[in-house]
């Protein structure tokens, strides 16, 4: 029989909301799901049993794009990963790919076989995002000018061979040279590539896209953006179907009303991510983000050189109650934006971001203003912080 079963819950779909409904689970794979009474057939006396009490039950969210919390970055090893991981899981992450910035060549492959063999090891770790360093200088964000360059076969197939199959996505700017042909041996190997940090006009995106690229990283940020005669990468992107499209939506980012037109021209194509840094769930001050010092106040990350935004502190339950609250999405639209859409740009819509028979086990319960009350991930409950909103 199953381990969990958790009732009396608003199941949250891509689609729509089940009032009265149920999951239930067996070690960490949901084997079932209903309404009403139905779930007492699927319990045991062995079994533990959630009320849900009229609470909303989503998917687990994904965080495809995320650099640490909790006062510790993931290029920093083993333990300040963990470190990181701890306090995002808590606010509803329950699988999230772990995006190194830009940095030298060994440093780069120190960190995507740390990485690596932490997901070797644990299932909620989905593998690593390479955020360059095949970016452009003149939209280079808080990446270090130094250590940005063209890509090459050779660089690209160690950095491949370091992440032993768990690189799951890497940005970079399709105007380099070498790119498209990197954009080719990246996909062939099994990697979302993202368009992003790029000077690329329209065309040049659109020529991403056609070589194999599927994904916009952080949308509106670190690229051009929409003129009426330059219509730039986020209108190629919108016009291709394949592509889905990142948005850092903490308000600081990206306006709430662009947010609400991102979604209303790629509906069901927008994935909410974080682009976190180690100054999440932790307080304001200085900071590293890689090579470059972070100044952190009243919670928004900027360089401390130039003040461009460096990051965010962003965790995934409060994208998606902003999605709600200030840019007026539906509760499916929302979770499905931090559940179907990012499982579908790493390819992992088989299993993951959804509440139905055969998907992992990872799922958030949230309270009426959209507040996380629970976590389960691969089956377990997850711990919660004293204070989960610090």
């Amino acid at each position: 029989m199953n381990d969990h079963v958790i009732h009396s819950a608003q199941l949250v779909t891509a689609d729509e909301i089940i009032a009265d409904g149920w999951v239930a689970w067996s070690g960490d794979t949901i084997t079932a799901t209903g309404v009403g009474d139905e779930w007492r057939a699927h319990a045991t006396a062995d079994s533990s049993i959630t009320d849900a009490a009229g609470s909303y039950l989503t998917p687990g969210f994904i965080d495809i794009h995320s650099h640490g919390g909790n006062g510790a970055s993931f290029d920093d090893g083993t333990d300040a990963i963990n470190t990181a991981l701890s306090v995002h899981r808590a606010h509803g992450t329950t699988r999230s790919v772990l995006s190194l910035v830009s940095s030298d060549h060994a440093n780069l492959v120190q960190n995507l076989t740390v990485i690596a063999e932490l997901a070797a090891a644990d299932p909620l770790v989905l593998g690593s995002h390479l955020e360059g360093p095949f970016l452009d200088a003149a939209f280079k964000g808080a990446h270090s000018p130094d250590v940005l360059r063209n890509p090459t076969p050779g660089e690209i197939e160690e950095l491949l061979a370091a992440a032993a199959g768990s690189l799951r996505q890497i940005t970079l700017a399709p105007e380099l040279d070498g790119a498209l042909a990197a954009i080719s041996q990246l996909t062939d190997a099994g990697v979302t590539v993202a368009v992003g940090h790029t000077s690329a006009d329209y065309d040049q995106t659109l020529a991403a896209f056609d070589a194999g690229a599927r994904l916009l990283t952080h949308a509106f940020n670190a690229m051009k953006g929409i003129h009426h005669r330059a219509p730039g990468p986020i209108t190629a992107a919108l016009s291709r179907e394949s592509v889905n499209l990142e948005v850092i939506n903490d308000g600081v980012h990206v306006h709430p009303n662009v947010v609400k037109m991102l979604f209303a021209s790629a509906l069901g194509r927008v994935a909410l991510v974080t682009d976190a840094m180690a100054a999440a769930c932790s307080s304001d001050g200085h900071y590293r983000l890689g090579s470059l010092d972070v100044t952190v106040t009243a919670g928004v990350a900027r360089l401390s050189n130039s003040g461009a935004i460096a990051g965010s502190t962003l965790t995934m339950d409060a994208a998606v109650r902003r999605a709600i609250t200030e840019v007026g999405l539906s509760v499916p639209q929302a979770v499905a934006a931090a559940t179907v859409v990012p499982a579908r740009a790493i390819g992992r819509a088989g299993d993951l971001g959804s509440l139905s028979a055969g998907f992992a086990a990872d799922a958030v319960l949230l309270d009426a203003d959209f507040r996380v009350q629970a976590v389960w991930a691969a089956g377990r409950e997850v711990p919660r912080p004293d204070h989960p909103d610090a």
